[in-house]
């Protein structure tokens, strides 16, 4: 493998790694939602 096809595949790993590191880190920081419940709503619904 020439030096050029190796800076390019390691630039390549390098910014999809940071990419994947960064997003999942959003995702584990994110606050979740809270769900609406959906009986808790409708208890005085009669069916």
């Amino acid at each position: 493998m020439s030096t050029t096809a190796l800076v390019m595949m390691l630039s390549a790993w390098t910014v999809i790694a940071f990419f994947t590191i960064r997003f999942f880190i959003k995702v584990l920081r994110t606050p979740q939602k809270p769900e609406p419940d959906s009986y808790g709503d409708n208890d005085d619904v009669k069916r």
